[in-house]
């Protein structure tokens, strides 16, 4: 049985590869990068011993998710996890970003999620046990300004997660929603996030491999909502008993 991971080349989608290697599960790596994808391939399959195959594409194409499951098909691998882990952000007020730029974040952190949760759930539930793994953020707990769009679509990916783990109770399907915080990945280059905000993000931030174990143990538990770090569970508690208003004061703040 292989997992498929979105988003695997580099930080936590990498490091969830290298959990379920781990676990002796063969592994099917999704991503834009060829170069860092086998780079990843190779490493993981020399020190594990499992099959790796990768797919380069961009997550954020329209009909990507069909095209990702065409070469799962075509080449008969049979997947029992889906890890959707691709999506970025970016900082700043949403009207400074053009609309293929929100269109495209948009795309990439909920249609493709979503669409891929669509095309591989047939094979999924003839599996004995299936899992399926869509990793959110702590964001997902609050609107988010200067961060507005990203965080929207963070909290589709909660809600989504949440609500199809419920039509699937009675199949051999689980889903699993991780949340995690800050971490040290190059999120913060990538979205541009501003030097406030890093200096409160280094304070908590967790490494990769740290988000990846609980994550993966997480999802094995068939727990529905997983908050990785008692400080982002504490964070995500106290913004849903805080006036909506006070929240989003700080972490306007936060994001100048």
């Amino acid at each position: 049985m292989y997992a498929l991971i979105t988003g695997a080349s580099k930080g936590i989608g990498k490091e969830i590869a290298v959990e379920l290697a781990k676990q002796k599960y063969d592994l099917l790596l999704v991503a834009r990068s060829e170069g860092l994808l086998r780079q990843v391939a190779i490493e993981i399959h020399e020190k594990y011993g499992v099959q790796v195959q990768y797919l380069s594409v961009d997550l954020a194409s329209v009909d990507v998710a069909r095209q990702v499951f065409d070469w799962v098909e075509k080449n008969q691998f049979q997947v029992s996890v889906l890890v959707n882990n691709a999506g970025y952000g970016a900082v700043g007020n949403f009207d400074t970003y053009t609309i293929e730029q929100n269109r495209d974040m948009m795309n990439l952190n909920m249609a493709t999620l979503t669409e891929m949760c669509h095309v591989f759930l047939p094979m999924l539930k003839r599996q004995p046990k299936a899992y399926i793994m869509n990793i959110a953020s702590s964001t997902a707990y609050q609107a988010l300004p200067r961060m507005a769009v990203y965080a929207a679509t963070k909290i589709f990916v909660l809600n989504f997660s949440r609500a199809l783990k419920y039509e699937l109770k009675d199949t051999s399907v689980s889903v699993t929603c991780i949340s995690p915080g800050a971490t040290d990945t190059g999120f913060n280059d990538r979205a541009s996030v501003p030097d406030k905000a890093r200096k409160a993000a280094e304070k908590v931030a967790m490494t990769p491999q740290e988000v990846a174990k609980i994550s993966v143990e997480g999802m094995f538990a068939k727990k529905t909502e997983v908050i990785p770090g008692f400080l982002n569970k504490l964070g995500a508690f106290l913004a849903w008993i805080a006036p909506k208003a006070i929240t989003e004061n700080v972490a306007a703040g936060i994001y100048q």
